[in-house]
């Protein structure tokens, strides 16, 4: 009966996302029927719920949320306290990539989801401001780092260990040291996803990146412009030739709202995104507009202002968020980090 049922859930559609649930749902029958799905929506249970209760022939059952450790890259150890490593790259500078993490961290968080930051722009670290002022990293042994708690996502970032305006003026052996320490020496706690802010490029940051860090899958942001696509594409291209899995792109600045009469323009031009859907054959994550609100408040470091509200802004962010979940859910699992009690033989 469960198989029935799993596979009448796993064939039918979220309507928040589009996506069907294949490879997302767990169903357990003893002592009573529950439904895992293996990605957080929290404020969207009724739409979950009416989906399977189609499947279940009026059946009572237990909805929840269970977020497991998805496959990385062979040969990579994990690092200690994470479930997931999301990196959040673009091809070009200037895209709102930051801005961009910040949003699916608050939002996921909304969703229901133990949330991380990792700033590995070490050139130009913006994580401590966009966050808000929460002081600096705790080190109780010398040796290992305590995470800044952002209004309840931790987070790392060179900016908190030098001053604002001082430049970082290293090589590249000394930023992939630095990424590395942020990475392993970090405390990280029962973090379901860890978002790394990467800077623009495909340079030592990104290389050290897959050949060194546990990265479970990416998403690229681009803008509605094609020199920004362009870009963009290179990081896409990037991520496939070293078998990083992309869930999809964010298209950032999609529109610009006039703060007044609530009018649209295309100011940066559109299509963009279709372009690079059609090319890589990748997903339409979410469309993100240029508005001055979302501007001042990361600016003032008060993202909970945006995407902590209710309103139509922070709503598209819960289904961007929602639906880059939902594919990582769709990725092989990791069983051997899901179950660690799970021996299969004695020695």
């Amino acid at each position: 009966m469960s198989n029935k049922i799993k596979k009448c859930i796993e064939s039918s559609i979220n309507p928040l996302t589009d996506l069907n649930y294949e490879s997302a749902v767990e169903v357990l029958e003893n002592p009573e029927l529950k439904i895992k799905l293996r990605f957080p929506f929290k404020g969207y249970e009724q739409q979950q719920q009416e989906v399977i209760k189609n499947c279940l022939n009026d059946s009572d059952f237990q909805l929840q949320s269970i977020i497991r450790t998805h496959k990385s890259k062979k040969g990579i150890k994990p690092i200690n306290g994470v479930k997931n490593i999301i990196a959040i790259a673009s091809g070009k500078g200037g895209v709102g990539k930051s801005t961009v993490t910040v949003m699916l961290a608050k939002s996921l968080q909304k969703l229901g989801a133990n949330v991380a930051i990792l700033d590995a722009d070490i050139y130009g670290p913006s994580m401590p401001r966009m966050l808000g002022d929460y002081g600096k990293p705790g080190s109780p042994d010398n040796k290992s780092f305590t995470p800044v708690n952002a209004d309840g996502i931790q987070s790392m970032s060179l900016g908190y260990m030098i001053d604002e305006e001082s430049p970082a003026i290293w090589r590249g052996s000394m930023i992939t040291k630095a990424l590395m320490q942020m990475v392993e020496e970090t405390r990280w706690n029962n973090v379901d996803y860890l978002l790394i802010d990467l800077p623009p490029g495909t340079g030592d940051i990104q290389l050290t990146m897959v050949q060194k860090i546990p990265v479970t899958a990416t998403v690229v942001v681009t803008t509605p412009q094609d020199i920004s696509m362009i870009d963009a594409q290179k990081a896409f291209a990037m991520f496939e030739k070293v078998e990083i899995p992309v869930l999809g792109v964010i298209e950032n600045m999609s529109v610009f709202q006039c703060p007044n009469c609530q009018h649209e323009s295309h100011i940066f031009g559109q299509g963009a995104a279709d372009k690079m859907l059609k090319k890589f054959d990748t997903h339409l994550l979410g469309q993100l507009p240029l508005n001055i609100n979302i501007r001042q408040e990361m600016d003032t470091g008060k993202p909970e202002n945006v995407w902590g509200v209710d309103s139509e802004i922070s709503d598209k962010g819960m289904k961007i968020a929602l639906k880059t979940a939902q594919l990582l859910a769709k990725l092989p699992v990791n069983i051997n980090l899901d179950i660690p009690q799970l021996k299969l033989h004695n020695i």
